[in-house]
């Protein structure tokens, strides 16, 4: 998200009472759409459909769309395919967004449907989501569209952690799927042993969700609403622990150290020199489309916790959000709705089989199972381990809305660890430092 439209919404700069809840309630007010829109102005006596606009980037979206508009003459959705979120299509949101041209419907990330909320860019969508149509999400993703007690979107899928690993590559060097991070050191130093070459996964310096997730799973809050002040604690003790732990990992050179789904990386993963990959459920479909000669070797485990007890965070993740501008909300709504809770538009998202999408609708896991071909894990149930682990993400969890700056510190900094001249520690207390002026700087008091 460009730092020009962040900074663009003067309302965001008078926001300062906040909620006791998970984001600040006046902030949102102030800054987010209400809803304007109402079924009177989609509701034409002329026969003609309504006619929505709809940009995404996911893995199948394009067929999602034209399994909705064949079986609903109605609404009619054109779809544009933009970049993903962080490669430029939050970039190119925003754009439209400030210039009054932004689609009426679009998928955001959770991590960054706070910022999109604080910028006033989406629709307040309350009044359209009941609480039977709640009740068919995942509580903790339903959470995180639920912002200040309003509805800001609906969830399309979980995204909870899991651990990919070479059977073959374990078995040889006699380790087996660790469940605790002391257990994943053991064995990423046996590893190393049998195999000098292989390394049991990969720090990515240019993504930080990875740590993040991280942080979440170890029972982390880096953002909390207190009274009428922003509590951000990005650098606290639990994730201090995540902090010290990867540290240490990559200073005895445990892991790799490349930029995420690189040609770097990938090449790694077919040469067997990265064993292990922790990653998230879509992870599924990463490794089987890009490691089409590897299939059989691979297995899903659970992630490893620090007690050994399942938790989890989550890596991502999407939802479908309105735009503020939008006169169609109610079909837009109704578009969303279907693909994020029926048969037909999980079916639709997957018919490729690349796709190992998780839905946030756990009513449509088995659907998505069915239609996801595992023989590439040599037909392991890896839905099971992932509904296991969608069960164990910790709650509470709250993205900050201003996740552009937070990222962008993270990524600049986690560079130079991987060029061995800075710290991760360095890299979390610079995001502390640079998302608490950023805070300050949009108006809201903060907590130091």
């Amino acid at each position: 998200m460009s730092h020009t439209s962040r900074r663009s919404s003067r309302a965001l700069r008078s926001a300062t009472a906040v909620a006791a809840t998970t984001l600040s309630l006046a902030l949102l007010a102030a800054c987010g759409s209400s809803g304007s829109s109402d079924s009177s102005a989609e509701a034409k006596s002329d026969g003609k459909p309504v006619t929505l606009t709809f940009w995404g980037w996911a893995k199948g979206t394009k067929d999602v769309v034209t399994a909705f508009n064949a079986s609903h003459p109605g609404i009619q959705v054109t779809f544009e395919e933009i970049p993903s979120g962080n490669a430029g299509g939050y970039a190119k949101l925003a754009n439209a967004v400030k210039a009054g041209n932004a689609p009426d419907v679009f998928n955001v990330e959770y991590p960054q449907l706070p910022d999109f909320v604080s910028q006033g860019a989406v629709q307040d969508i309350s009044k359209l989501v009941g609480a039977d149509l709640k009740k068919k999400y995942l509580p903790q993703a339903l959470d995180l569209t639920t912002l200040g007690g309003a509805s800001w979107a609906l969830p399309l899928d979980a995204a909870p952690q899991a651990f990919y690993y070479r059977k073959d590559l374990f078995e040889k060097a006699q380790i087996t799927p660790p469940k605790t991070w002391e257990e994943f050191r053991t064995a990423a130093e046996r590893l190393k042993a049998a195999e000098p070459t292989a390394r049991i996964a990969t720090f990515f310096p240019d993504d930080p969700s990875t740590f993040e997730a991280n942080s979440w799973q170890a029972g982390a809050h880096w953002f909390n609403a207190v009274g009428t002040t922003w509590d951000v604690r990005i650098n606290g003790a639990e994730t201090q622990r995540v902090t010290d732990y990867w540290q240490k990992m990559v200073a005895d050179d445990l892991v790799n150290v490349m930029p995420s789904f690189s040609q770097q990386w990938t090449a790694s993963l077919q040469k067997g020199e990265t064993a292990g990959y922790l990653g998230a459920s879509w992870g599924g479909g990463v490794l089987k489309s890009n490691l089409p000669d590897a299939s059989g070797k691979w297995a899903v485990a659970p992630v490893p916790t620090w007690d050994g007890k399942p938790a989890s965070g989550m890596l991502g993740g999407t939802t479908f959000a309105v735009s503020k501008d939008s006169k169609k909300a109610k079909a837009a709504v109704e578009f969303s709705t279907w693909a994020t809770t029926t048969e037909e538009g999980i079916q639709a998202r997957i018919a490729s089989g690349t796709s190992s999408a998780f839905p946030a609708a756990p009513a449509l896991v088995p659907v998505a199972k069915k239609a996801f071909d595992t023989a590439f894990y040599g037909g392991q149930d890896i839905y099971a381990v992932y509904s296991a682990a969608a069960t164990s993400i910790r709650p509470d969890w709250t993205w900050g809305p201003a996740m552009g700056v937070t990222n962008t510190s993270l990524k600049d900094a986690f560079g130079k660890v991987a060029g061995r001249t800075d710290t991760i520690e360095a890299a979390v207390s610079g995001a502390q430092k640079a998302t608490v002026a950023e805070l300050k700087n949009r108006g809201l008091q903060v907590a130091e």
